[in-house]
């Protein structure tokens, strides 16, 4: 999408001046004038991100492309026959579809009163449906938040194709510019899993930077006195969908409520201070233009006020204009970088366990995760999972905890993790029992005694060996950082056999800091560490205040611990109807229960469940296990959470 001051030229050069003056352990990275989301998206695979953007249209880009981590997988619709939802809004036949009901064919393409070109009518009305359409669905139920942010973006983003215009939509063309007359097709979006609770806002910037805190700030400020929302009126209005009261030849939309004081010459300075004042990131960088209505002088003077005056850096990029429009007398303008850094105080640092204090925006919270990456964790179900959970328990019994990516995220007066796993127990037990800083440290000097990297196999083999010769559970957490998937297999002499994670597995800061956090809440909350069979647990003191959660071993997957081969006790049909019987006991005792499980999985059915679950409440998951090979093809998969309350 063709965008005033879009950034996408000048990614390179940006990501340059980040790592030449970060320490490298950053985590949260925020892009506050976020346009087309183009920065936030070239640095998603890096960082958690946070977008920002006072326009709606591009609010909704973010959502789709920044927030959201997987591309959706439209299961509602598909079950009435709609298995590619873009195809269908593309090729629906709409032939006589009435103008009446269609604002932007009403409005924006030429009709009967409307003499405006920014879209020829065909595809106006395509528009048109396919808005409308999107709405019927989310007010249906048909889609959820990010399947209609998602479908909302492709068509915003395929609407600048067939637009009528030279770049923005100040006005349109007096004659058709041949891509206007294609046929509209919307765009078919790329979403990056970064593994982060990213998160986008709606706001105006110096209002946002209140309440959000991080590593690396980026600004990218409008530059001179064209505000944005006049520029993009026709996106904002196919965003909004609000129908407003348009006036003018252009059919501008009422705009006062967005306007921008950075493109105010004589509010600019003011609005630019209280931003830089109030940021809580301890990086900020910064994009402007010599063409823009503050002087790189004015820029650093602000900037070393309200920063370390020593840290500040300008960097002169060279940006080319197309050569047609440079008359040989003009000089070319150079775009700005600005790089400073703030001293914040420790408590305001950003760490991945602090995102839980940022006043809540969205319907996204942030969660604690477990260091390991157990097969089947639940961390990205947490969303789901904990809010049809009781606000409080007395005690909260993890039963199957696994890398107790749950346990550790509930409210409860004591939490009990339990696993038949006693090498995981065992190194949760010694975790919550030892410094982090030594805990570390023992994982630092594995790391240089045995060259691990993610290159080097002979070092990690040599280490594995180590290991199953010693037993220690820091040499064990040290040797899965460094193996395939980062996952935990062993063989039934209960030794360490997983691969080498060539090229990818290594310990990283994201992984120091969230092994930091498990340490921290670990130590400082009541949990209890057990490992036993779930039959040798005894629930008979839990009463009508606690509640047990389990998340077993699927008996219709194929995942390695559920085979019996790896040194813990296989999961069969038996051990499912004990389960089962448990669940009733607890039922019948006044306590409390969830049980996560698959009802159907690559065609297979889990009859035993669909038979036993029928007597409580079954809320379906929307699943994602990306480090699960079991779990291939999800999409096939029927995940449920089953309760008694």
């Amino acid at each position: 999408m063709r965008y005033i001051g879009g950034k996408s030229q000048l990614l390179a050069d940006i990501e340059a001046v980040i790592d030449e003056n970060v320490s490298g352990r950053e985590c949260v990275f925020c892009d506050i004038f976020s346009g087309t989301a183009s920065v936030a998206r070239y640095f998603k695979p890096k960082y958690e991100v946070l977008s920002n953007d006072i326009l709606h249209f591009s609010y909704v880009i973010q959502k789709a492309t920044v927030e959201n981590n997987a591309k959706p997988m439209f299961d509602r619709l598909s079950k009435i026959g709609i298995a590619d939802p873009v195809k269908f809004l593309e090729e629906t036949d709409i032939t006589g579809a009435e103008h009446g009901c269609f604002f932007v064919a009403e409005n924006y393409a030429p009709n009967d009163h409307c003499n405006r070109m920014y879209i020829s009518s065909r595809n106006a009305v395509r528009v048109d449906f396919i808005r409308n359409t999107i709405e019927a669905w989310e007010t249906l139920g048909l889609i959820d938040e990010m399947e209609y942010y998602y479908l909302l973006a492709s068509l915003i983003e395929g609407v600048p194709s067939v637009s009528n215009i030279t770049g923005t939509y100040g006005a349109y063309l007096k004659e058709w510019d041949k891509r206007a007359l294609k046929a509209f097709e919307m765009a078919r979006l790329d979403v990056i899993d970064n593994g982060r609770a990213n998160r986008s806002f709606n706001e105006d910037a110096n209002k946002l930077i209140l309440d959000i805190e991080g590593d690396i700030l980026y600004i990218d400020p409008p530059y001179n006195s064209r505000q944005y929302a006049p520029n993009y009126h026709l996106l904002e209005t196919i965003s909004r969908y609000d129908r407003p009261e348009i006036r003018g030849i252009t059919g501008m939309r009422p705009y006062s409520d967005i306007k921008s004081a950075f493109c105010v010459k004589s509010e600019v300075l003011e609005v630019f201070e209280d931003l830089i004042e109030k940021a809580k990131f301890t990086n900020i960088v910064m994009s402007y233009s010599t063409e823009g209505l503050m002087t790189s002088e004015q820029i650093e003077s602000v900037l070393r006020r309200h920063c370390v005056e020593s840290s500040c850096k300008r960097y002169n990029i060279p940006y080319r204009k197309y050569r047609s429009r440079l008359s040989g007398n003009t000089k070319a303008p150079r775009e700005y970088l600005f790089y400073v850094r703030k001293d914040i105080p420790r408590a305001a640092v950003f760490t991945p366990s602090r995102v839980e204090r940022v006043k809540p925006r969205t319907k996204r919270a942030k969660y604690l995760k477990s260091p390991l990456n157990y097969i089947g964790g639940k961390y990205k179900l947490l969303p789901q999972i904990l809010p049809l959970f009781p606000r409080q328990a007395g005690i909260f019994v993890d039963l199957f905890a696994g890398g107790c990516n749950v346990g550790i995220n509930v409210n409860a007066d004591r939490i009990i993790c339990n696993d038949q796993n006693t090498k995981i127990i065992d190194m949760f037990i010694l975790f919550q029992q030892t410094d982090a800083e030594a805990i570390l440290s023992r994982i630092d000097e594995n790391i240089q005694k045995y060259g691990l990297s993610k290159y080097n196999e002979m070092g990690f083999v040599d280490f594995r060996n180590y290991y199953n010769a010693t037993g220690d559970p820091i040499d064990l957490y040290t040797l899965t950082c460094y193996s395939f998937n980062y996952q935990f297999r062993f063989n039934s002499n209960l030794e360490y056999n997983n691969p080498f994670g060539r090229n990818r597995s290594r310990f990283s800061e994201n992984m120091r800091d969230n092994l930091i956090a498990f340490i921290e809440r670990i130590k400082t909350a009541d949990i209890v560490f057990s490992s036993c069979d779930f039959e040798e647990f005894d629930t008979s003191t839990l009463g009508c205040d606690d509640m047990v959660y389990c998340d077993p071993p699927y008996l219709i997957t194929t995942g390695s611990y559920n085979d019996g081969n790896r040194g813990f006790k296989d999961w069969n049909k038996e051990q499912e109807t004990l389960l089962y019987a448990l669940l009733d006991r607890l039922h019948r005792q006044g306590v409390r229960f969830a049980l996560s499980n698959v009802l159907a999985h690559k065609g297979a059915r889990n009859e035993i469940l669909l038979g036993w679950s029928r007597k409580y409440i079954i809320t379906e998951i929307t699943n994602d296990y990306s480090n699960s090979s079991y779990n291939a093809n999800r999409g096939k998969s029927v995940e449920v959470l089953i309760t008694n309350y």
